[in-house]
């Protein structure tokens, strides 16, 4: 098989209060919620997408909202870190609208020539914005609540934190196309694709880190881009050959997938490019109102009962250029 996955497609995460993660990455990430519907394997929990203008891949953050869910812990076999890009030179003003919502953050440091600055949602998810050269030609949305020299335009990266790495590496590399780019101390950094976004990955090898807990404030998945349903077919296969133990192939709506763990154990997706979030909504109207698969139409009364109203958006104060 020659094919090669083409980079992220999207990061699923765990929140707990809905409203206060919609205020968040709406009001003071400033990214567009371009669906709300629910979790399938879980009628009673929003699913919300937030991305780009469009909900391109390589720019979607997912989250299931468990409110009085456990806390997560960050460890070894997750994605500990999902970093956005921004345009270089613009970290000051996302510093001052840090501190003017109180959100906490840490100093920015150089990595690898680029500036990095981590910062936490209230769940403490570990997030990142890297300034670098290149950004500013990537999709942004246009529209939206953050100044467009400003703006998020889609992942940068993820990094994933392993005791033993080796494994992880060898089917990165012999089977699903990465490329080992740079190394420095414990961190490896992989690219994929020959072109377009949302292409790198960071595996950290830590063998004396204990093993992370998935709940609130964590990772739960990352999701690879592949173009269409055949050559989804044809991950199923290779990967089943190789004795992983993969999922069928599932219908998400907007994308068929399917799941695997991976030795390192972080739980990966495979996910279409197609049909797209506009599939169901107009690229004006994305996010609008819930949105539920057909099979669950007949039960919206009953599950719209048990999820809890929501406000969209809430305004924040806004940092001065």
């Amino acid at each position: 098989m020659n094919d090669q996955i083409s980079g992220l497609h999207h990061v699923t995460a765990i929140a707990s209060d809905p409203q206060q993660n919609i205020d968040f990455y709406t009001g003071v990430l400033g990214l567009r919620l371009v669906k709300i519907t629910i979790n399938y394997d879980d009628p009673s929990s929003y699913h919300f997408y937030y991305g780009d203008e469009e909900g391109s891949p390589g720019s979607i953050l997912t989250f299931f909202a468990w409110p009085g869910g456990h806390p997560g812990r960050r460890g070894t076999s997750q994605a500990t870190v999902t970093s956005f890009s921004v345009p270089e030179g613009s970290l000051g003003w996302w510093l001052q609208r840090f501190d003017l919502n109180q959100i906490r953050h840490e100093t920015p440091i150089t990595r690898w020539n680029e500036e990095v600055v981590v910062f936490y949602d209230p769940d403490g998810l570990q997030l990142e914005l890297v300034a670098h050269l290149g950004a500013e030609e990537r999709a942004a949305w246009k529209d939206g609540p953050i100044p467009l020299e400003y703006a998020t335009r889609g992942f940068h990266s993820v990094t994933l934190s392993i005791k033993d790495s080796s494994r992880t590496a060898s089917l990165l590399t012999e089977t699903m196309g990465f490329q080992k780019f740079r190394e420095e101390g414990n961190r490896v950094r992989y690219v994929t694709g020959d072109k377009g976004t949302a292409r790198m990955l960071d595996v950290l090898s830590m063998p004396n880190v204990p093993t992370g807990v998935v709940g609130v404030g964590s990772v739960h998945h990352i999701a690879w881009r592949t173009p269409n349903d055949e050559q989804l077919e044809r991950w199923l296969q290779q990967l089943s050959e190789q004795r992983y133990q993969v999922s069928p192939v599932m219908d998400r709506q907007y994308f068929h997938s399917i799941y695997f763990r991976e030795r390192g154990g972080l739980l990966f997706e495979i996910a279409t490019d197609p049909p797209g979030f506009t599939a169901d909504e107009s690229v004006e109207n994305l996010g609008s109102s819930l949105r539920l698969p057909s099979w669950m139409e007949t039960n919206r009364e009953i599950i719209q009962r048990g999820l809890k109203p929501l406000n969209l958006p809430n305004v924040v104060k806004e940092a001065q250029p």
